[in-house]
């Protein structure tokens, strides 16, 4: 599909040279050990794919911590991450083509007759239409190419298209969705109405992402040449026509969000993660898939702006599409883990392996990637759902250099999910990567790609049932057919040529793909350029210098320096755009408005002072405790069950332990534990269960210490709670000193703390280990030093008592009015990140933990929330 089509013109002596380099490299992982990890990844898939069976289906997903189906509607509301659901057995269909490629013939045709019989694609629900293009349409067109390839071989021979008729079906509801002035569709469709009328709950939104748009023209122009029928196609290629007449003209880069209707841009930042990866994806492979040249004129311009512009090897930054020189943001998502790959079949190795090094440098510092992690690579936010694309990069680049480093590679991420992420009803996502502690969720995507590339990654050609490189590979990992090139297509129109006039740089344009370039002339070339990446990553985190520009013919106001009493400071704020609010409960709160600055140079001096807010906030933040873990050792958990938990500011410091405190759980009598224990001798050399309220955390402490436990656990009383959708906070303590208090108090929301009592209830004796980070599990956990203290996710920990409220928080407003705030911070002018600090004081730079509120934990992520809310929408 993507190999080195033009190595044939090479001069017969080098490629002898490149087959025996080939060789020598490849003999240092024996044909026995692959084979074994190939297995590894078989069975893997099967305990996977067969829990969800067992405790899901005909569920879209699998929840593997209770061992049971999610079913939108039954369980609790994850906002947008839960469009992808439709009740149409998601996982099942996102999996089909999987079970084919592991020779699985007979489950594939077991399920192919399950999807056939059991799902109904007319439900009154309201879906993505960017998920449900991509899992469910792409899953029906990658299992109808399955399936007419096994017909072919004398297998199947019953099938006569019924999954192609269900895609089909499913397309046809769809297309409503592309029903604008524009020809982007709505982000959400009702399978049953469309988008409009009132019983249709949706068709009321204006903005989509720049992927969610960009990203329907494999599936669709393959449904279309599967059927016949034109529409799909010529719907999918209006959409790109527009978001390509749209970029900017000066950068050729595109935002993040645009409003369906107007075509503006709504988030003017542009990178090649979250919110637009695909769109970049699609380009590349529509040109392959349909060898339409147009695609690839489109890709090689962008591609030109993101290698001058975001990449800043091994990094790759966000920039202002109207301002490419100046970084949108210090931080990297985990999506734009999938760019290496894409650049191996656009032929450009070199960043890609500079990249990819990058990538599991953090990885090994971490066991997963983050969800977003700094410019220094430390965690951003601590999530992980165990999303295949580093796996994805891994694999092209070994299948493009053969260089047995990326079997290593691939055998760290089988060690790291069996270890890590393993459950008893499957894989469990990560909830925070630095404690170890799971989320119950296991997204359909893990099934469809990630063995997929894990599989052919160890597999040897004569593995496979049929030759890869006669498909192309959707970016939900679905196969679709090359031949599909030459199907026909003659009604679909032809893309809109909007370079006409303009002149394009024709050395951008390289007519392979990928390119035929030597790249390995050398065996120690790829070590060569990863050796400066793992070096870089292994000097303790080092934070970047800060360039700044003096502005306003003065050095710029410092963050550090600004007092609010002060007429001169108020006077620079203003020239900066910054404007300062007071607030009734004695604190000011600061807003910046770029588009009120005396000057540009003086707008981007606010956005500095705005950033310098938030890192002074950071520092603050960094006082805190960490959240901890509760992993449950016994049997049959054998600690791959790890629950997240809140520290107290008292009592045991369990980052200080190295084995933790491993004990039998009971549950305390009185349950509050607001009085002498009645169960003391039961108690006794136990680690205790408390309910939440009453009395004072410290005061639950006592009871259970002078019974003579050896730790305690308290779970919420406020029903329905999670730390997937609260913070977690400090338990603080009486007012009194508390050094009295010796053994470790951790805090369960009431989701966590009901998996701890049933097991209880369905397991005579249960066993957990208390620490700060999950353990054992045949390993000591993440190395030290990891970089993985900085505390700026969502699970940061805040205090249970009221506390002081000189806190500094910022707010800022970009000039394309995009908003970002969250859910546990209201903001004030409704626009950016906001920053508040107490009348007549400096902001610290360092604090007690104790004196920080919500919104102080909360502060230097602000400006991030919406771009991770964006991140929910496109591949979770």
């Amino acid at each position: 599909m993507w190999m080195l089509h033009s190595a044939t013109m090479l001069p017969a002596f080098l490629l002898l040279f490149l087959m025996r380099t080939s060789i020598s490299l490849s003999e240092t992982m024996s044909r026995d050990e692959k084979n074994k990890l190939r297995n590894q990844v078989v069975e893997m898939f099967d305990h996977a794919y067969q829990n969800y069976m067992d405790h899901a289906y005909p569920a879209d997903e699998l929840m593997p911590l209770t061992c049971r189906g999610r079913v939108r509607g039954l369980e609790p509301s994850r906002g947008d991450i839960d469009d992808a659901l439709g009740k149409f057995s998601l996982t099942l269909i996102d999996t089909l083509d999987t079970l084919a490629l592991l020779n699985k013939t007979v489950e594939f045709e077991e399920a192919v007759r399950r999807v056939v019989a059991d799902v109904r694609l007319d439900n009154d629900i309201v879906v993505s239409v960017f998920e449900t293009n991509i899992r469910v349409l792409g899953g029906l067109l990658g299992g109808h190419s399955m399936a007419v390839m096994l017909k072919e071989s004398g297998q199947m021979v019953w099938y006569q298209d019924e999954l192609l008729h269900m895609a089909k079906d499913l397309g046809l509801r769809l297309l409503p969705a592309f029903n604008t002035s524009s020809g982007l569709p709505y982000p959400r469709v009702n399978l049953r109405y469309g988008v409009r009328g009132p019983e249709t709950r949706t068709g009321t939104e204006t903005d989509t992402c720049t992927a969610c748009a960009g990203t329907i023209i494999l599936e669709f122009a393959a449904l279309s040449r599967f059927t016949g029928d034109p529409t799909f196609e010529a719907h999918a290629r209006r959409a790109l026509d527009f978001l390509w007449e749209k970029r900017q003209r000066n950068s050729n880069l595109v935002g993040t969000t645009i409003n369906i209707h107007s075509g503006e841009w709504v988030r003017r930042d542009s990178g090649v993660g979250a919110g637009i990866d695909s769109y970049y994806e699609y380009l590349m492979k529509a040109y392959i898939l349909l060898g339409d040249d147009q695609y690839l004129q489109r890709f090689n311009t962008h591609y030109a702006s993101i290698m001058k512009y975001i990449s800043q090897p091994p990094l790759l930054l966000d920039v202002h599409i109207h301002k490419p020189l100046l970084p949108a943001r210090t931080w990297m998502d985990s999506l734009l883990a999938f760019f290496p790959g894409l650049q191996v079949l656009k032929g450009d190795i070199r960043p890609a392996i500079e990249t990819h090094e990058m990538l599991y440098q953090v990885t090994k510092k971490h066991n997963f990637l983050p969800e977003a992690f700094t410019t220094d690579f430390r965690v951003h936010w601590a999530q992980h759902p165990l999303r295949p694309e580093f796996a994805e990069s891994t694999y092209f680049l070994y299948k493009a250099t053969k260089d047995p480093y990326y079997l290593e590679v691939g055998r760290t991420i089988l060690e790291n999910l069996n270890r890590y992420a393993r459950v008893p009803c499957g894989f469990a996502a990560m909830k925070d990567v630095r404690t170890g502690s799971h989320e119950d969720r296991m997204d359909s995507f893990f099934l469809a790609e990630m063995f997929k590339y894990l599989f052919l990654l160890f597999a040897e050609e004569e593995d496979l049932p049929f030759n890869v490189e006669d498909y192309i590979f959707t970016t939900e990992a679905h196969l679709l057919p090359l031949s599909l090139s030459t199907a026909s297509n003659s009604q679909a129109p032809p893309l809109v040529n909007n370079t006409a006039g303009e002149e394009l740089d024709d050395s951008n344009f390289e007519w392979t793909c990928p390119n035929t370039r030597l790249l390995f002339p050398d065996p120690a070339f790829p070590r060569n350029l990863r050796d400066p990446v793992r070096s870089a990553l292994d000097k303790s985190c080092p934070h970047p210098t800060t360039h700044r520009e003096p502005g306003m013919g003065r050095p710029p106001l410092r963050a550090q320096d600004f007092m609010v009493n002060n007429p001169e400071h108020l006077e620079l704020l203003r020239r900066m755009g910054v404007s300062l609010i007071h607030l009734k409960d004695g604190r000011v709160q600061l807003i910046q408005h770029a588009t009120q600055a005396v000057s540009a140079v003086a707008a981007e001096d606010g956005m500095r002072f705005m950033q310098e807010m938030m890192e002074l906030s950071s520092q603050q933040q960094k006082e805190q405790l960490p959240p901890r873990a509760v992993q449950i050792v016994s049997h049959p958990f054998f600690g791959r069950v790890v629950l997240t938990a809140g520290p107290a500011q008292f009592g045991m410091d369990l980052s200080k332990s190295s084995s933790g405190v491993r004990g039998f759980v009971t549950v305390a009598e009185p349950y509050n534990g607001c009085s002498e224990l009645s169960n003391g001798e039961i108690v006794a050399g136990r680690i205790a269960l408390l309910q939440r309220g009453q009395c004072m955390f410290a005061e639950k402490a006592r009871h259970i210490q002078k019974a003579g436990a050896i730790g305690g656990i308290v779970i919420d009383d406020n029903e329905g709670s999670s730390s997937d959708t609260a913070p977690l906070f400090q338990m603080a303590g009486d007012g009194r000193n508390t050094d009295d208090v010796t053994l470790p108090l951790l805090f369960l929301f009431h989701k966590e703390g009901n998996i701890l009592l049933e097991a209880l209830k369905e397991n005579r004796e249960v066993e957990v280990l208390l620490s700060d980070k999950a353990r054992d599990r045949g390993t000591d956990g993440a190395e030290e030093g990891d970089c993985s203290t900085e505390e700026k996710d969502n699970t940061s920990p805040a205090s249970s008592e009221p506390v002081d409220q000189s806190q500094v928080t910022t707010q800022e407003q970009t000039t394309d009015d995009s908003v970002v705030g969250q859910e546990s911070v209201q903001p004030v002018g409704g626009l950016g990140s906001y920053a508040s600090v107490d009348e007549g004081e400096e902001p610290a730079a360092d604090g007690d933990s104790s004196s920080q509120s919500v919104d102080s934990l909360m502060a230097d992520w602000q400006e991030d929330l919406e771009a991770f809310k964006q991140m929910e929408k496109d591949e979770l």
